[in-house]
């Protein structure tokens, strides 16, 4: 159950735990018993949100407003540092291939099934 914020009349803001199914009904003031109106103080979950999930939102957000469109000239540029796709891979090649055609990783996942 989330933790909802309400405001007496008299004595100000209280918290109270609700199911989502309540979430828009008044609350009782826990020292006068008086029905008191749901508050939106802050924004939920946002002050516990980690930073680069923070900006993850942001991004998305932003992008919702102007999205980034592929187009031929976009693909044509350099991407940016550390892409990697222009270069060749650093890695060789652990794949053995058997006699029979198939190949086998030895030091890969065991489990997988080669094409």
């Amino acid at each position: 159950m989330p933790l909802y914020d309400y405001k007496c009349q008299v004595h100000g803001v209280f918290q109270e735990l609700a199911p989502l199914a309540e979430a828009a009904s008044p609350g009782q003031c826990p020292q006068c018993g008086s029905v008191s109106p749901r508050v939106i103080l802050i924004a939920p979950a946002l002050l516990d949100m980690a930073p680069g999930r923070r900006e993850a939102f942001a991004t998305n957000e932003r992008s919702r407003e102007a999205p980034v469109v592929s187009t031929a000239a976009s693909r044509d540029q350099q991407h940016g540092r550390g892409c990697g796709c222009e270069q060749p891979s650093p890695r060789k090649s652990q794949v053995i291939y058997l006699p029979d055609g198939s190949k086998v990783f030895p030091s890969q996942r065991p489990w997988m099934i080669s094409h």
